[in-house]
């Protein structure tokens, strides 16, 4: 999946696949992790969020399940 850099201190990029509801984050420590049925709408909020790393753990991080791939 491509992902977008970001400007955050937590996260370094991002992807979504619409068709398929996941959500991939790469965090500036070197994890990579999929978050699965995440609506379109979280992806775009999270890109336009005042703080990206702020509005991941309030609304992406526990909501969601998730597996690491690296």
């Amino acid at each position: 999946m491509d992902r977008i850099e970001v400007t955050s201190s937590e996260l370094k990029s991002v992807g979504y696949d619409p068709n398929l509801g996941i959500l991939e984050v790469e965090f500036r420590n070197g994890g990579i992790y999929r978050y699965l049925d995440v609506p379109q709408y979280h992806y775009d909020s999270l890109l336009t969020a005042e703080s990206l790393g702020k509005y991941f753990n309030a609304n992406i991080h526990t909501h969601y399940r998730y597996s690491r791939l690296s």
